[in-house]
């Protein structure tokens, strides 16, 4: 297999390592085209596939060519690529807000599949949701799915809509997450304690309670009703987070996120 990276970036380099990780393909077989000179003097001395630019002819013989631009540079990219993109080759494009329509007009390709992953594929524990366009045969899907599963798990969506939703809920969710911790750590050294005995108090807290989410035969409600005790402390801090709807303006939040995503798309 033959696979084409343009824009590699964190989530471009990401995918590179994880292929070669899984024997997905080689170096010899994997082209990096990145359209800044420093940049890609910078993937040259990271030697982990063949570094050149983003016209290069021999990208039409990629099997999988992956789009991991910025959405606004998109149209410029476009202008060079489409003279190079054969027709029944498979794209991949991980561009926020950018949709498939869009992608088929502007390369006059019909092979497109929208993906939407997160930061923590980094580590391959990452939550990606990908669509296809309708003419796609099923084994370029499955084909993609594998390679997007290198990075974690994977979930098909057959409406394209949903990605603004996913892009809010996952997409984003990493950040909202991070925050929580930030500001339980904050507290516990406001308390007295220390940066660093703070953040190991909270982010093995996190982590402990994770696996029981995964494990616990117990819904999110009754997990919480476990560690909340009449009159105990854990309901003395539910209850600020109550009276703050703290739990309701976190959906607003998401909400707010999908919204924009929309916005961002048109």
């Amino acid at each position: 297999m033959k696979i084409t990276i343009i824009g590699c970036g964190n989530m471009g380099l990401i995918y590179a390592r994880a292929f070669l990780k899984y024997n997905i393909v080689t170096k010899e077989d994997l082209l990096l085209a990145e359209k800044n000179d420093v940049r890609k003097q910078e993937l040259v001395k990271l030697n982990i596939g063949r570094v050149t630019v983003v016209n290069d002819p021999e990208i039409a013989e990629s099997d999988i060519i992956i789009i991991a631009v910025k959405p606004q540079d998109f149209d410029a990219l476009a202008a060079e690529l489409k003279l190079v993109v054969q027709a029944a080759k498979c794209i991949i494009s991980i561009m926020a807000g950018v949709k498939i329509k869009r992608i088929e007009e502007a390369l006059y390709n019909s092979f497109i599949i929208r993906a939407m992953p997160n930061s923590p594929a980094e580590l391959g524990m990452g939550m990606t949701a990908f669509t296809a366009g309708k003419a796609l045969p099923i084994e370029l899907i499955r084909k993609a799915e594998n390679l997007l599963g290198t990075t974690g798990r994977s979930v098909f969506l057959e409406n394209e809509d949903l990605l603004d939703a996913v892009t809010a809920l996952s997409g984003s969710g990493p950040a909202y997450f991070f925050y929580i911790v930030k500001h339980m750590i904050d507290a516990g050294k406001k308390m007295g304690f220390d940066d660093a005995v703070a953040a190991m108090f909270v982010k093995q807290t996190m982590l402990g309670a994770f696996h029981l989410i995964n494990n616990a035969d117990k819904s999110l409600d009754e997990l919480i009703k476990a560690v909340a005790s009449k009159g105990g402390t854990t309901e003395a801090a539910l209850s600020v987070f109550e009276d703050a709807h703290v739990g309701e303006n976190i959906q607003k939040g998401i909400v707010k996120a999908r919204d924009r995503s929309i916005e961002l798309s048109k």
